[in-house]
């Protein structure tokens, strides 16, 4: 590659790289395994002849694309033996990610965790058509599969997510407000202001690895959820938790301290002005993109 086209390739690729660093994450739900993606993809990217490229932004997400899906394959294995609850990892993001509603939607822990659930191909092609809006004949020469075919797995993966996800997307004065009744009681070990906020069946899902101490199955239910912060003469009485507020994957989060010295980040879900989901990453290896945004885009 001559020195002008290998800039005009660097150029593209960074042009396109907060996109393609999106469509990774989205579909991986690991920042680490995301960069891990775009370096593979600039590998193949520097090694393309440009002139026989139309389209290079789709050319560089067919790419990524290929990319995660091998690596998603490979990580789910991986995850299987994973040590208690695995959360997504989770991202400092940028204002602008959580004024753009369907990015923040899609970026949130509860969906992520939804997607999850979907095998790596209707992943990639659930991501792919809902969240980019990527045309079926691209998606099919990203996946390997043929139009049709990626028309059945859309179908399918839209139907299983639209049973899973949450119903409707709490406003940002709304979420801000609950999460911020949601730190006084925790800092003041209030029962009470906890089950004020608290929806009945809410669930709480902490990640640790192995690496930090946190509870192997979700814990279900306000009352539940209350106990195990504030009362039954645990160890927490004898801690001092300081929480501050965040914007974690596009929405209202806590930083959390304990005793002076930060522990983790937790993620809150918000609907009808109580919180029905809980996300508490604690795992010391997943907590290294929440000191600066990460700049995040569906375009």
């Amino acid at each position: 590659m001559t020195d002008h086209a290998g800039d005009r390739a660097t150029e593209t690729f960074v042009d396109h790289r907060n996109l393609l660093f999106t469509i990774a994450y989205e579909m991986l739900g690991s920042a680490a395994d995301a960069e891990d993606v775009l370096q593979e993809t600039w590998l193949r990217w520097i090694r393309v002849d440009l002139g026989q490229v139309s389209d290079k932004r789709a050319y560089l997400v067919r790419i990524t694309t290929r990319q995660a899906l091998n690596r998603l394959r490979t990580v789910k294995r991986r995850r299987e033996a994973y040590v208690g609850q695995w959360l997504p990892e989770p991202l400092l993001t940028t204002p602008d990610v959580a004024e753009d509603v369907e990015l923040a939607e899609s970026m949130s822990m509860a969906m992520m965790l939804v997607l999850e659930s979907l095998t790596p191909t209707e992943r990639a092609v659930f991501v792919l058509r809902e969240v980019f809006d990527v045309g079926y004949d691209e998606i099919a020469e990203a996946v390997g599969k043929t139009p049709a075919a990626v028309r059945q797995i859309a179908h399918r993966a839209r139907g299983h997510v639209d049973a899973r996800r949450p119903r409707r997307r709490a406003s940002a004065s709304e979420a801000r407000a609950a999460v911020e009744s949601f730190r006084r009681a925790i800092e003041t070990g209030d029962p009470q202001g906890l089950l004020d906020v608290l929806a009945p069946d809410v669930v709480l899902v902490s990640d640790g690895g192995g690496l930090k101490r946190a509870a192997l199955r979700p814990i279900v239910g306000a009352e539940t959820v209350a106990r195990f912060y504030c009362g039954g003469g645990s160890a927490r009485t004898a801690v001092t938790v300081d929480c501050e507020s965040t914007v974690i994957n596009g929405s209202p989060a806590l930083a959390v301290s304990v005793d002076g010295e930060f522990d983790g980040v937790m993620a809150i879900s918000v609907q009808n002005a109580r919180i029905t989901g809980l996300y508490y990453v604690r795992n010391p290896e997943k907590l290294t993109h929440v000191d600066a945004g990460t700049p995040l885009t569906l375009r």
